[in-house]
C-alpha cells in the first residue's frame, strides 16, 4: 500500500504542473447610470462554435432573477452549480464589478469568447450584453456593452 501511495504522489507531482496552466485574470465590468436597481450579471464562456462551456461568476443573489439571464439560462438550465463563483449582492448603476479569476491558459488564442448577460427589475433584460474573444492581444482592450454595462475589459 505504501508503495502505491508513494507512485501516486510522484506521478501527481508530474501531471499537476501541466494540468495547472492557468493564470490570474481580472475581469471589471462598469455598469452605466441607467437609473434602476441593481444587475444581475451572468459572466460565463462559450467554445468556437458557440457552444457552453462554464460558467465564471454571478453577480445578484435571488434565483428568481436568474431566468432573466437569459442566454446563460438556455445554457445551463438555470443550474447555480456550474457557477464558479456567486456574491450576494447585484452590481448598482454606476458601480463596477472586479473579480480576479485563474483561468486555464488554453481558453486563450483558441475561439473562445466571454459573454456577459445582464437584467435589472422592472426594466429590459440584456443577453450577450458583452461577447469579446479570449485573446492574449485582446487583454486590456475596453469593450462596451449594449445597455446596461458601460465598459468591460479583461487584463492577465
Amino acid at each position: 500500500m505504501k508503495s502505491l501511495l508513494k507512485t501516486l504522489a510522484l506521478t501527481t507531482a508530474l501531471t499537476l504542473p501541466g494540468l495547472a496552466m492557468a493564470r490570474p485574470v481580472t475581469l471589471t465590468t462598469a455598469l452605466n447610470n441607467y437609473g434602476g436597481d441593481g444587475a444581475y450579471l451572468a459572466l460565463y464562456v462559450t467554445d468556437a462554435s458557440g457552444a457552453y462551456v462554464g460558467s465564471l461568476w454571478m453577480a445578484g443573489g435571488k434565483s428568481k432573477y436568474y431566468k432573466h439571464l437569459s442566454d446563460w439560462h438556455r445554457a445551463t438550465g438555470g443550474d447555480t452549480a456550474q457557477v464558479n463563483g456567486i456574491t450576494g449582492a447585484s452590481v448598482g448603476a454606476g458601480r463596477k464589478l472586479k473579480i480576479t479569476l485563474d483561468l486555464a491558459d488554453a481558453l486563450f488564442d483558441a475561439g473562445y469568447k466571454l459573454h456577459i448577460d445582464a437584467a435589472v427589475e422592472d426594466m429590459r433584460d440584456s443577453p450577450n450584453e458583452v461577447a469579446v474573444p479570449l485573446t492574449t492581444d485582446g487583454a486590456g482592450v475596453t469593450t462596451r456593452g449594449r445597455r446596461y454595462v458601460a465598459s468591460f475589459v479583461y487584463d492577465m
